[in-house]
């Protein structure tokens, strides 16, 4: 644990520690030393008077994992609601709403009703922004902030993705396998009613959609890009949302991701998982910014991870510079098979 770790500081077994930095700023050990007079912080210019030891808290970050809620895979429902509630607290941040028990609506009814329907800013009025919530120095969250019109990509670590390359997965995606048999899958592409010409030679939005299709079929069949067709859907109606609901579609790009399509609102229309965004739109910060994602269907999660995976990729290639030909500084990735654990290196 951190506290072990620590104490082996405190008492000279080692000469430093590393570790989240909440847990280096709130260890209860720390504090408890500090009090006592024993030991504290200074940066790295500050000179104190000397005590038996000081400690000095490091300015350098060597990862930056997020800390995220935690849901099984087995309730894609449930935890899309988890998802909302924390979106619903970085709104009520951003639009300056906070808890006020006056609007706090507290259900009478505990019979079964829709997910969609679900007041997700009660989590707000009942509770509290994300800043209430957050209750820490300001001058600390630098990448807690809420995000006001400066850039929006973010490159989540993939952590030890490849670890135990000869391990086969505990379970597979049946998606992938069909996909794999088939020698190909079926890519939605949502276009503007006034769009006209070739998706494929497109080189706005249209094109970026359709090139993380070619992407994702460059990471599922050992890094031919061609092997997926394409299907065109205005963004007029749902027909698209349809197509890919009822698997006239594998995947869909160009679409808007928003809530009432995160959920299942009919039999027929299942809930969908949308990807980490890969585009985001230009709409004033004070309006509602739409965001773009490949879509898939919640049946089959393993499937949504690989594509979501794929999504990351491509943000993480950007933030460390890594281009086409320098692909194999990416990592390997076991989780979906073996036969596939170059997948994020053909993505690139």
């Amino acid at each position: 644990s951190f506290e072990e770790r620590a104490d082996m500081l405190f008492n000279g077994t080692c000469n430093a520690v590393a570790a989240d930095k909440s847990q280096i700023q709130m260890s209860e050990l720390v504090y408890n030393a500090i009090r006592d007079g024993k030991y504290f912080w200074v940066d790295s210019t500050t000179t104190k008077e000397p005590l038996a030891m000081v400690t000095r808290k490091g300015n350098k970050t060597m990862t930056k994992e997020p800390l995220a809620l935690v849901t099984r895979n087995t309730d894609r429902e449930f935890s899309d609601i988890v998802n909302w509630v924390v979106q619903a607290l970085l709104l009520g941040q951003e639009q300056g709403l906070v808890k006020d028990m006056a609007l706090c609506q507290n259900y009478t009814d505990l019979t079964l009703r829709d997910a969609s329907n679900l007041v997700f800013m009660n989590a707000v009025h009942c509770v509290g922004n994300y800043l209430e919530i957050f209750d820490g120095d300001p001058n600390e969250w630098k990448m807690n902030q809420i995000n006001r019109g400066t850039g929006m990509l973010y490159s989540t670590p993939f952590g030890n993705v490849g670890n135990g390359a000869d391990v086969e997965p505990a379970a597979r995606s049946v998606m992938l396998e069909k996909i794999k048999k088939k020698g190909f899958f079926t890519c939605g592409v949502a276009i503007p009613d006034d769009f006209e010409g070739d998706i494929a030679m497109s080189d706005k939005l249209v094109g970026m959609s359709v090139d993380y299709c070619r992407t994702l079929s460059a990471a599922i069949f050992i890094g031919d890009s061609e092997r997926v067709h394409f299907l065109n859907f205005t963004n007029t109606n749902n027909s698209s949302i349809v197509a890919l609901a009822n698997g006239t579609l594998d995947v869909l790009v160009g679409g808007r991701n928003q809530q009432d399509f995160d959920f299942e609102t009919s039999p027929s229309l299942g809930g969908l998982y949308f990807s980490t965004p890969y585009y985001y739109g230009n709409e004033s910060t004070s309006n509602r910014v739409s965001f773009y994602s490949m879509a898939t269907r919640e049946d089959d999660v393993i499937f949504s991870s690989f594509v979501n995976c794929v999504v990351m990729a491509t943000i993480y290639a950007q933030e460390f510079d890594i281009q086409k030909h320098e692909s194999r500084e990416m990592p390997l990735v076991s989780i979906f098979g073996s036969e596939i654990s170059w997948a994020l290196r053909n993505a690139i």
